[in-house]
């Protein structure tokens, strides 16, 4: 069955890094575009990235476009978030999410925590 395990969260100081990942299996990864949302503490849902089926398109939300990169390696059906400068405001949990006709499958989140 279609399976995204994310991994890497975790708690970093502001200015700090993380990457987060991103395993996933039971489908063919490369024939999707796949996107990083987050959702913070008491909020709603917040696309944050995405990236196209062979990794050469990549989108951000302004919000993080400059500190963040999503990347991804077919072979071995992963994606990745390099997180940097990070901020207060990026604590969120962080999903893994398949594109095809919307957002259509999601992994059970990774948390990222920001404080000092």
């Amino acid at each position: 069955q279609v399976q995204l395990v994310e991994s890497g969260g975790g708690s970093v100081q502001p200015g700090g890094s993380l990457r987060v990942s991103c395993a996933s299996s039971g489908f063919t990864f490369s024939g999707h575009w796949m996107y990083w949302v987050r959702q913070a503490p008491g909020k709603g849902l917040e696309w944050v990235s995405g990236i196209n089926n062979n990794g050469e398109n990549t989108t951000y939300a302004h919000s993080v476009k400059g500190r963040f990169t999503i990347s991804r390696d077919n072979a071995k059906n992963e994606l990745y978030f390099q997180m940097n400068s990070l901020k207060t405001e990026d604590a969120a949990r962080y999903y893994c999410v398949r594109g095809g006709g919307g957002f259509n499958f999601w992994g059970q989140g990774t948390q990222v925590t920001v404080s000092s």
